[in-house]
């Protein structure tokens, strides 16, 4: 299981969840790639399009997410997004150990939807929320 030991990614994930913060995605990566540490790497406020060009087409990440979803003008709901990005240029070993269902603990696991968004950083967005609006159904 992968060591998620680093308090920032606790505080990261708290503000990710706040509705009293615009933080609203986190992004976790290997501390190394013979490391099963985990560390936090970046946050933000810019949604899924500013996650997409924080993701490194060498590595394995976790990215938690907010997004909000309507259905109508009168209905918006928030949804909790959690993405495992493996990059096309990812080591074979690192690939073998990520796993989405064992790798996080439970509070990261909260997200409603998990989504494998591949590694088709183009379709990334789109994938992603079209997902997410499937899951809430």
């Amino acid at each position: 299981m992968a060591d998620l030991s680093d308090p920032k990614i606790d505080e990261a994930y708290q503000d990710v969840r706040s509705d009293k913060t615009d933080t609203n995605w986190l992004l976790v990566d290997y501390e190394s790639d013979r490391s099963d540490k985990l560390q936090l790497t970046a946050t933000g406020s810019g949604g899924l399009e500013e996650l997409r060009e924080k993701l490194d087409d060498s590595k394995a990440s976790y990215a938690y997410v907010r997004v909000q979803y309507a259905n109508d003008k009168e209905s918006k709901r928030e949804k909790f997004i959690l993405v495992v990005w493996i990059g096309p240029q990812c080591k074979v070993m690192r690939k073998a150990k990520v796993c989405p269902s064992f790798a996080l603990p439970p509070a990261l696991s909260l997200g409603r939807c998990m989504v494998d968004a591949g590694a088709c950083r183009s379709r990334f967005t789109r994938r992603t929320s079209r997902a997410c609006c499937a899951c809430s159904r």
